[in-house]
């Protein structure tokens, strides 16, 4: 049996279709040979700009067919790719790159100006490539991306080779503050996708890199069903679009992505009919939301015939939207929707058709998937006890340069390792997961998870602000949306809400600055921690909110 990478994988697709389609935006088109020819050439460079066995390459790029060139040029060096999100600002950057040891970063040039601004800061940095785009052309400083890769180069394999051992970093917001690397073994993260096999296809694992080749070379004959055609509408920065985009392209499939560098859901639709795609990637509510709108706004616009599944995960999809979508898509199209985070994939699974869409939150799961009381004691179906959600099987080595994190998460119940993120659930006589909710404050909108204290901590910066606390409150496109409490300074001006919302967003990143503003004196307790309940339920009703 190999050692799975996903380097000699797609070589062996690239050499059986070369033709065939691998990458495309808009009217540009990456055939699977030249996927091949640009990660070859990007590889051998950052190899000669002086990067080793697992050195860490950050790519810090919208979607684009630049962002999976770059990983397949750092899996054939023996390298390790590190997700960046491109709505960091100038400190979260610089605490990401330095955390991840980063030696290389990929951009586009649009965010010259703040690379610019933070790289005097990152001495680990040996090499910084810019991605131009139209107007943007690569710094002086940088080197061309594209100058790079257009030449082309042979097969590129560094010497101390590749195996299923080397990593993959998936930075993730989690619920601790500063992200955290997130290290998955390229082995363990092939498996727990489905081993190069996929029921939708009728296609079983695989036993050969060789293999993956051959059944490209077949679907292109005829002789099997074509691969899929993914559109990834939610980033690649995240696990969601990114860990799918690397199980299609394992299957010989092709990824586009949006032209635009902004979601437009009716963008995303007409992409679905000019291009026939059979797969979208979403990240929930924040993106099925204004999907249904426009259906419902323009119905009959749009065939999507060819459409066959949309896959979510990270963040809440509505029963009610949902059932909208079916009302408009292809009777054998399935809305598949997983429980999972980038430490546990795969948790669970709630499949929605036409006439049955399944009720939000609850969730079938499998035979590596249980709940565990806080002492370690199985919790049965149906008891109606709370549980802490936990998965087992392959899972990630840990949490980068994080053993204290890594143990908290990764623990051992009934003599296996279970991978434990902090989601709360209750198990129903039927063994489906009711996924409650964190048990940490964190904050999701939209996928994006907001620690409050960092929030907080922002506002605090500004000349009226005494004290802040954040919370989240209910959001019906993005789950939750960030509510700040605010206790002014005596005799300070009060600031507005876009007063606020702009301070916080020169220090962080914009899905972090505050929607909603509450001007009260913050919910301490007599010890003088931050009482988050009672500042929800304060915020709940200023805002006469229901949850």
């Amino acid at each position: 049996m190999s050692e799975w990478n996903y380097a000699d994988i797609w070589e062996e697709i690239a050499l059986a279709v070369p033709h065939r389609p691998a990458l495309i935006q808009g009217d540009r088109v990456v055939s699977w040979g030249d996927f091949d020819a640009r990660a070859n050439a990007l590889s051998a460079f950052l190899l000669e700009a002086g990067l080793g066995h697992q050195s860490k390459m950050a790519a810090f790029l919208y979607n684009s067919p630049e962002y999976l060139e770059s990983y397949f040029a750092a899996f054939k060096a023996g390298l390790v790719p590190v997700n960046t999100n491109y709505r960091y600002g100038d400190e979260e950057l610089i605490y990401l790159f330095d955390n991840a040891d980063a030696e290389a970063v990929v951009f586009h040039a649009t965010f010259a100006p703040v690379v610019d601004k933070i790289r005097g800061r990152l001495p680990k940095v040996k090499a910084w490539l810019a991605v131009p785009l139209p107007g943007h052309p690569a710094p002086d400083w940088a080197t061309d991306y594209q100058a790079v890769v257009s030449a082309g180069a042979p097969r590129t394999v560094a010497p101390w080779g590749r195996s299923g051992d080397d990593l993959l970093l998936m930075y993730t917001g989690g619920t601790t503050g500063m992200p955290k690397g997130v290290m998955w073994r390229q082995e363990d993260l092939f498996k727990v996708s489905g081993s190069g096999g996929n029921p939708i296809e009728n296609l079983p694992p695989l036993e050969t890199p060789a293999e993956a080749g051959q059944r490209a070379l077949a679907a292109e004959r005829g002789e099997r069903a074509a691969p899929r055609l993914m559109i990834a509408a939610a980033p690649l920065m995240h696990a969601t679009a990114q860990f799918n985009a690397l199980g299609v392209l394992t299957v010989g499939g092709s990824v586009a992505v949006l032209p635009s560098q902004r979601f437009s859901a009716a963008e995303l639709w007409s992409e679905v009919d000019r291009l026939g795609g059979t797969f979208i990637t979403i990240a929930g509510q924040a993106f099925a939301s204004p999907m249904l709108d426009v259906l419902e706004a323009e119905p009959g616009r749009w065939s999507l015939a060819s459409m066959r599944l949309i896959r979510s995960s990270g963040t809440v999809w509505s029963r009610e939207n949902k059932q909208g979508l079916l009302k408009h898509l292809p009777a054998h199209c399935v809305l598949f929707d997983s429980l999972g985070s980038s430490e546990a994939l795969g948790i669970g699974s709630s499949l929605s058709v036409a006439g049955a869409a399944v009720e939000t939150a609850r969730f079938m799961v499998g035979p590596n998937t249980a709940a565990f009381t806080e002492d370690g004691r199985r919790v049965g179906p149906g008891t109606g006890e709370r549980g802490l959600l936990a998965l087992a099987g392959f899972l990630p080595m840990g949490y980068y340069k994080d053993p204290e994190k890594s143990a908290r998460t990764f623990r051992e119940f009934e003599g296996r390792r279970w991978s434990v993120p902090g989601d709360f659930v209750t198990v129903e006589a039927d063994g489906a997961l009711k996924l409650l909710g964190r048990g940490s404050q964190v904050i999701n909108t939209g996928g994006e998870k907001v620690f409050p204290e960092e929030v907080e901590e922002a506002l605090k910066r500004h000349p009226a602000v005494q004290d802040a606390v954040v919370v989240g409150v209910p959001d019906p496109r993005f789950g939750e949306r960030i509510c700040a409490i605010v206790d002014l300074r005596p005799a300070a001006p009060a600031p507005t809400l876009a007063e606020l919302a702009a301070h916080v967003r020169e220090h962080l990143a914009d899905y972090k600055a505050p929607r909603e503003l509450i001007l009260a004196p913050a919910a301490r307790s007599a010890n003088g921690k931050v009482d988050y309940k009672a500042a929800k339920a304060m915020a709940m009703e200023a805002l006469k909110l229901s949850a």
